[in-house]
């Protein structure tokens, strides 16, 4: 069976979007289902491309037990829209950015990530970058909220586990 495939977007892929991919990584592996579900990030921008994720994320990751130090930024291309089930923006620029990218066809992929949270009263995960460290914390709150309904909707539509 082919692996569903989950794509995180934000702007420069080196704060949210690697944030939850990590913090999702995590969550598929410890639920076993790590060969199931491939799992990558990316941004709409392309001025981090080959960066690591910022410092703050990777301190608050360490902190929470999520390793995220392997990654690296890389620009979101049309044909991840084809390459990827699921392409979840972290805002409503990025969806639309995204969107405007995506073929008629592929657009059902394309969901707001907070809509899989729907406890979370914000419909868009903030941009930490220019915060302190308690926008960190915010964001990393937010994203496991989310990664915890994605993961539900994941076993629900592709039967597993």
């Amino acid at each position: 069976m082919k692996p569903v495939s989950v794509l995180f977007i934000c702007l420069g892929n080196i704060c949210r979007s690697p944030t939850a991919e990590a913090v999702f990584t995590k969550l598929v592996d410890e639920a076993g289902f790590g060969e199931a579900i491939r799992i990558d990030s990316a941004g709409t921008a392309g001025f981090h491309v080959g960066a690591r994720p910022d410092d703050r994320a990777r301190e608050t990751a360490r902190s929470r037990g999520i390793a995220m130090d392997h990654l690296r930024a890389r620009q979101f291309i049309p044909e991840d829209a084809e390459a990827f089930d699921y392409l979840l923006t972290m805002d409503r620029s990025n969806y639309e950015q995204v969107m405007a990218q995506c073929p008629p066809a592929m657009q059902e992929r394309v969901h707001m990530f907070l809509d899989f949270a729907p406890e979370v009263a914000e419909t868009e995960v903030p941009d930490p970058y220019y915060g302190g460290p308690e926008g960190f914390e915010n964001v990393f709150d937010m994203v496991e909220a989310a990664s915890r309904g994605l993961l539900d909707d994941i076993r629900s539509r592709h039967g597993l586990g």
